[in-house]
Formats: C-alpha cells, sequence, structure tokens
C-alpha cells in the first residue's frame, strides 16, 4: 500500500509516518518510481510504535525494541532496557491511578456538597 493508504488505516498522518521512516522505525520499500510501498503488517507496526510513545518510549528505545518484537530475541543490553520501560510504566500506572482516585473523592466530595443550584435542569 502507498503511504497515504497507511496513514489512513493506522490513523496517523503521512508526516508521521515520514518521522517513523526517518528514525529507521518503519522501512518502506520502493517502487522502480520511488514511492514508498507498505506490506500489510505496517498498520500493526505504526500502531505498536503509537502505544510505544504514548507510553512514554523515546524513538531511541522504540528503535531497539523493535527488532525483539520481531523475532523474539533480545540481546542482553535490550533486555535490561525492556525491564527498565515496563518498570517506568508500571510507576506511571500507579501514579495515574492514584490522581484518578483523587479525583474520585473531588468528585464525591463535590457532588455531594453541591445543592441543586450546582445543576442545570
Amino acid at each position: 500500500m502507498r503511504i497515504g493508504e497507511l496513514a489512513l488505516k493506522a490513523g496517523v498522518s503521512v508526516r508521521a509516518l515520514r518521522y517513523y521512516e526517518e528514525k529507521g522505525m518503519l522501512v518502506p520499500e520502493r517502487s522502480t518510481g520511488g514511492h514508498r510501498h507498505y506490506g500489510d503488517r505496517s498498520v500493526d507496526l505504526v500502531w505498536l510504535i503509537q502505544q510505544f510513545y504514548a507510553a512514554g518510549l523515546s524513538s531511541r528505545s522504540i528503535l531497539e525494541i523493535l527488532p525483539c518484537v520481531e523475532t523474539g530475541e533480545a540481546t542482553p543490553e535490550v533486555l535490561d532496557l525492556l525491564v527498565a520501560e515496563r518498570e517506568r510504566i508500571d510507576r506511571q500506572m500507579s501514579e495515574l491511578s492514584a490522581a484518578r482516585d483523587r479525583l474520585d473523592t473531588v468528585i464525591a466530595n463535590a457532588g455531594s456538597s453541591c445543592s441543586d443550584h450546582c445543576r442545570p435542569d
């Protein structure tokens, strides 16, 4: 598929795909005319890259991790990176959970102390 089609299917911009390519995370085949061509598995790969970014991983870390996704194997250094990133994500999830719990408390307190004039009809 061409770059525009991949962008549409993956829900990202063409610019993002070009960035992933520039960083070496996404490697398209090239037609004789120089046009990018991506395989069907590229959609899943872009989604994975997006998940890793959303989890706070850097492009450098993602680039190191991606070969492990494909092969299921990792060097000791990459395995250390994987474990460190997982521990960081666990800490972040714990902090987010605590923040959500605090918001629940604020919502409950605000809801119980609010009289009828707080909610419009």
